[in-house]
């Protein structure tokens, strides 16, 4: 064969299918850096050219809250009357959210299911339309809420692929152009049209004058292959084109033609062969054995996937912010009562407004003095004194101990040693360390060997891991200073209740401030009750993490250990741990503290192998915590620990200018045997 052969061969083209785009535009009147009196340049600089562009042919989704249309309605009723005339005429398909932009995994299963319900009312009522497919609110994803969707008559979510994908390497990377079906985790199913970070963002920079044109549509034809392919062109904020929401002081200034390069872009893409479609023709443009594949979304590693980069974690509208941790908990109180009462519409509307994730972010000082004067009247309109009370009892009382019946015979047993304190019940045997500030080195049944407490220096054999470790402590870290910590020595007070509890009280003090500590140790129960009160005037920029269970390495069975939470949904979710590296409380930067969460929504997180189960329980209307799993398998040991965060550091977080009040936080550590095994 002559080598210049091949060369008179004919060349086999290879097939290039068709890419269909959708274009999806989000809009927020609650948009935190806006100021209010700022919303009719809003309306008139974003949100009319962009109906222009769907009056001039262009196919485009319009998402918005009910809220966000309300305040539309008042401001200018004719543009959402021109918004119902361009859906009734198939120019613009509506995607839903909800009544509130408010953060699903954060919030209990029935605040998320009347955000969907009541937001569906606003549509129909302004719209004359209930859509069927969803935007995720802030891309913050969790199996839980599938079924919720489903039962308020969505049929499709959109959900960002790039933060899921990354904690699934054995998917496809095929498959993020076509849709599939997410499954939650109740086993129920919903269709899944995915996101596309890098491609709103290239549409963003096009409009601001960062890439050309050609560039711009290079990238996106480059997504071609050799099936029919969809790829979302833009799925992100409608404010951004022709306006700039002052956020960081860095934004480039706005030029006239943005809204231009948009509708050149989109044309640009039609004329070089990208069928522009509406999200819903989207989710049938592609079939094929890379479409409708059964997903499930979240991961050990990553519970709350959430949209972008990893600093968009839940912790940003969680933990963070000017004040998460007491808007939050302001929020937990109003809900607990809206439920008690069995409360209407009107006042869950409220609610929903009050848990906006804008107010969590970059909102500005005017909007975050009037919000926080609106959060402290609807805390007095619907909380009871009764209600307000949270301090009698033990955590969420609803939480109890499956399978678990009192078998008190005799009072407990208290051994005060020179460095520790041993107290036994019927139920439980724990030993408090005096030197580290009553912290945990053993807890467990008596007779049968410790399940969590204590790991000596030394005792994994890992360098990264040679540090002291104990149960029930606190530790605060700001940057550029040294950690503070409550395990230092301290002399307790033992005393007992009327319940024949035995109850140890200490004071800490710390350069923030002193902090009060409470343990209760219940005489007929595996169940050991903290309370902790933060006499700091000023907590400034850190993470402060509490409630830490660390678990003996060799009181569980790895290959089937798991955690379990609810995530704003009404089931349980299961995440297995056996090898699997997980640590969501690592640090992302040295800006970002914590790189995931968990939403624990009913207040429980717990760990269990299938046989024994440790929980940790935190009252949510006390403190809105969240919580925290690392779990490691190093050199054939396992280390593995929980936590809550009470405050974590971001790029949102900015403390308040006035003294903070003492704060209380209260969590309860259990044991208990599976299935009463």
């Amino acid at each position: 064969m002559s080598l210049l052969e091949p060369l008179s061969r004919p060349v086999r083209q290879r097939r290039i299918g068709t890419l269909t785009g959708y274009a999806l535009f989000h809009l927020n009147m609650m948009f935190s850096s806006i100021e209010e009196e700022e919303r009719p340049r809003v309306i008139q600089r974003c949100y009319d050219p962009l109906l222009d562009l769907a009056e001039t042919g262009l196919k485009i989704a319009v998402e918005a809250t009910g809220l966000t249309l309300e305040i539309v309605n008042d401001l200018r009723p004719d543009w959402i009357a021109r918004l119902r005339a361009l859906i009734a005429g198939g120019s613009v398909e509506f995607i839903g959210s909800g009544y509130a932009q408010a953060i699903g995994p954060l919030m209990p299963h029935q605040a998320v299911s009347k955000n969907l319900s009541i937001g569906l009312a606003v549509y129909q009522r302004l719209l004359g339309i209930r859509p069927r497919i969803a935007l995720v609110n802030e891309q913050a994803w969790s199996g839980g809420l599938v079924s919720l969707y489903r039962d308020a008559g969505f049929t499709a979510l959109v959900m960002d692929w790039d933060d899921c994908a990354a904690h699934h390497p054995e998917w496809n990377r095929h498959w993020r152009y076509h849709p599939q079906i997410a499954r939650g985790a109740d086993g129920s199913q919903i269709g899944l049209l995915w996101s596309n970070t890098i491609a709103f963002q290239k549409l963003q920079r096009l409009a601001h004058g960062d890439i050309a044109l050609d560039d711009y549509a290079d990238f996106i034809l480059g997504h071609r292959g050799p099936v029919d392919r969809v790829l979302a062109l833009y799925t992100n904020d409608a404010e951004c084109f022709g306006y700039r929401p002052p956020r960081f002081g860095t934004e480039d200034p706005v030029s006239e033609g943005e809204w231009g390069a948009v509708r050149a872009a989109l044309q640009t893409l039609i004329a070089r062969g990208v069928t522009l479609a509406h999200p819903s023709e989207a989710l049938a443009a592609a079939q094929g054995g890379n479409a409708g594949n059964l997903l499930t979304l979240e991961a050990p590693n990553n519970p709350v996937p959430v949209k972008k980069q990893p600093k968009y974690n839940i912790t940003r509208w969680a933990s963070s912010g000017r004040d998460d941790l007491a808007v939050n908990t302001a929020c937990h109180r109003i809900c607990r009562a809206l439920v008690a009462t069995d409360a209407n519409d009107d006042a869950w509307r409220t609610l929903l407004h009050l848990w906006s994730s804008d107010y969590r972010t970059h909102i500005t000082e005017k909007r975050w003095q009037k919000f926080r004067a609106e959060l402290d009247a609807a805390v007095s309109r619907f909380v009871t004194p009764a209600q307000a009370d949270t301090h009698d009892g033990a955590p969420l009382p609803e939480a109890r101990l499956r399978g678990h019946e009192s078998h008190a015979s005799s009072a407990p047993t208290v051994e005060h040693g020179e460095r520790f304190i041993f107290v036994e019940t019927p139920e439980l045997r724990v030993a408090f360390d005096k030197r580290r500030g009553l912290a945990i080195t053993a807890m467990g049944r008596p007779n049968a060997r410790a399940l969590i407490g204590g790991l000596a220096h030394g005792e994994i054999d890992d360098i990264t891991l040679s540090a002291d470790w104990y149960t029930g402590n606190f530790v605060f870290e700001g940057p550029g200073e040294a950690k503070i910590t409550d395990l230092e020595r301290c002399t307790p007070a033992i005393a007992a209740d009327a319940s024949g509890a035995v109850i140890l009280t200490a004071r800490h003090e710390t350069p923030l401030g002193p902090v009060d500590k409470i343990v209760r140790i219940l005489p007929d129960a595996p169940r050991i009750e903290i309370e902790q009160t933060f006499h700091w005037p000023h907590w400034g920029k850190g993470s402060l993490r509490l409630g830490h269970i660390t678990l003996k390495p060799d009181a569980f069975e790895t290959a089937e250990l798991r955690y379990r939470t609810h995530n704003g949904g009404a089931v349980e979710e299961v995440f297995p741990l056996a090898d699997a590296k997980v640590d969501l409380g690592a640090a992302v930067s040295f800006l970002i503290s914590c790189r995931a969460g968990i939403g624990m929504t009913q207040g429980v997180l717990a760990i269990d192998d299938g046989f024994n189960t440790v929980r940790l329980e935190a009252d949510l209307a006390t403190a809105a915590v969240i919580g925290l799993v690392e779990h490691r398998v190093l050199h054939g040991q396992t280390f593995r620990r929980m936590m809550l965060s009470a405050l974590e550091m971001d790029e949102t977080r900015k403390a308040p200018r006035e003294p903070s009040p003492p704060r209380t936080i209260r969590y309860a550590i259990a044991l208990d045997r599976v299935n009463g095994c």
